[in-house]
C-alpha cells in the first residue's frame, strides 16, 4: 500500500497530510490561501492521487514560511509513500494546454533520488485572498515564490524536475497549466509497471 500520513509542525506553521499514490484524484484541501488550495486540488486530480491537505501558519508576516513547508511535507510525504520504488516507471512528462497557456514538464520528472529543479517561467504577480483568522486579507503570488514551492518539493521527495512555461497571457491559466503538467507527469513516474522488476536503475537503487 503506497500511502502515507505525516504532520509538519514549527512555530511557523502546521501541516498535516495523508497521501495515496494509487487513488482516484480525490481530495480534501484545508488550506488557508484557496487560490493555492485549488492548485492542490488540480495537482492530485490530474495525478490521480488521493490527498488530504491541512495547513495553517504565521501569513501576518508572509507567503513564504507556510509555501515552503508546504513543499517541504508533500515532497517529504512522496518519498515516503513511494517506500523503495519498486517497479515505477520512474520518468513522467507532460505538455499541458490551458487555454491560451501552455506549460510543459520536460521529459523531467526523474524520481532518482537526486534533488536538480530547473524552473522557467515568468508571469505577473497574481492577486490572492488569504484567511487570516476572522478576516480576508489581499496577497501576491509571484513566479519566485513558487519557485520556493517546487525548490522545497524536489528537496524532500529527492526527484528531478523541470518546468518550463512555453507561453500564455493570462497568470491564473499559467500557474493552473504548471500544476495541472506536474500532477500529470508526476502521475506516470509514480506508476507501477508489472513488466519491471525491482528498481528501475542499473545501479540496483534509487
Amino acid at each position: 500500500m503506497r500511502k502515507t500520513k505525516l504532520q509538519r509542525q514549527t512555530k511557523e506553521t502546521d501541516i498535516k497530510i495523508e497521501l495515496n499514490l494509487d487513488g482516484k484524484g480525490k481530495s480534501r484541501i484545508k488550506y488557508p490561501i484557496p487560490f493555492l488550495g485549488h492548485m492542490f486540488t488540480l495537482f492530485a486530480k490530474h495525478g490521480l492521487f488521493d490527498l488530504v491537505l491541512a495547513a495553517k501558519g504565521d501569513l501576518e508576516v508572509d507567503l513564504h514560511h507556510l509555501v515552503e513547508d508546504t513543499g517541504l511535507a508533500l515532497g517529504e510525504a512522496f518519498n515516503r509513500a513511494l517506500g523503495k520504488k519498486l517497479r515505477i516507471e520512474r520518468f513522467g512528462h507532460a505538455v499541458l494546454p490551458m487555454d491560451e497557456s501552455l506549460a510543459e514538464v520536460r521529459a523531467a520528472i526523474d524520481i532518482s533520488g537526486r534533488p536538480h529543479f530547473t524552473f522557467k517561467a515568468r508571469f505577473e504577480k497574481e492577486l490572492i485572498y488569504a484567511q487570516l483568522g476572522k478576516q480576508k486579507v489581499k496577497l501576491f503570488l509571484d513566479a519566485e515564490m513558487l519557485r520556493e514551492f517546487f525548490e522545497s518539493f524536489v528537496y524532500k521527495a529527492g526527484i528531478s524536475l523541470h518546468i518550463d512555461l512555453i507561453r500564455g497571457k493570462n497568470t491564473h491559466h499559467k500557474i493552473e497549466a504548471i500544476f495541472k503538467a506536474l500532477g500529470l507527469a508526476l502521475g506516470q513516474a509514480c506508476a507501477i509497471n508489472p513488466r519491471k522488476a525491482g528498481v528501475p536503475s542499473t545501479k540496483g537503487r534509487l
